[in-house]
């Protein structure tokens, strides 16, 4: 049986979706974030020491990082299926925007969150409009216009097919979700850029997206 170690309102979310889409048995081991920090529990560290969510643990295997797990999964589990064949152009564009998601695409979404944080702490009044000052500056010359230009970049990227690998839904779709979700949630992702949103409510529509909330609980991008 696979345990899914699942943090409330986190990347673990994309996990069971996986899970659900396979049609694999799972079992769910949650944890809750500190109400005052929304940080995830020292209970997480014993199960991996990074104490970080998503982890699964599938008998004595332990495998972290939403990436790895998501791959680890359809190798093993999948029979072919949400990955597309090895040696085509597909399957090169799957592993891209498997790695794509954390590696790039996370890193301006993640720094708007912590300047966003940064003009929302408290703090001393006369040291508020110098770090408002500092956080908009960041954001303004080098976090907006780094999204912007992910964004746009996507976009463009749909217009060749459906789904991130290709024609069909895979795996990277699922990687994908969460920071695009993001996006939308708190990185100005609208209608203005009509394909991502219709792959966001196609995906959202999806039976085994649903099944996964069902399972998972509230999910809701923080920040």
């Amino acid at each position: 049986m696979i345990v899914v170690h699942h943090l409330n309102h986190s990347r673990s979310q994309r996990v069971l979706w996986l899970l659900e889409e396979l049609g694999m048995p799972y079992r769910i081991e949650r944890h809750e974030r500190d109400p005052k920090t929304m940080l995830a529990p020292p209970a997480l560290q014993k199960v991996h020491p990074l104490g970080k969510s998503p982890v699964i643990t599938d008998g004595k295997l332990t495998v972290a990082e939403s990436g790895a797990i998501l791959e680890y999964l359809v190798e093993r589990y999948g029979e072919g299926r949400f990955v597309p064949q090895v040696g085509t152009p597909e399957h090169l564009r799957y592993r891209y925007w498997m790695h794509y998601a954390e590696g790039s695409l996370m890193s301006p979404l993640l720094m708007k969150l912590v300047f966003d944080q940064v003009e929302k702490a408290p703090m001393p009044f006369f040291a508020k409009p110098i770090a408002k000052a500092i956080a908009a500056k960041v954001k303004g010359a080098f976090v907006s216009p780094n999204i912007e230009r992910h964004l746009d970049y996507l976009e463009g990227e749909l217009q060749h097919a459906d789904w991130f690998a290709g024609r069909d839904f895979s795996a990277a779709d699922v990687q994908m979700s969460f920071p695009l979700e993001a996006a939308a949630a708190r990185a100005g992702l609208n209608n203005s850029r009509p394909r991502l949103m219709d792959w966001l409510q196609r995906v959202h529509a999806r039976p085994a997206y649903h099944r996964a909330l069902e399972q998972g609980g509230p999910f809701e991008i923080l920040g």
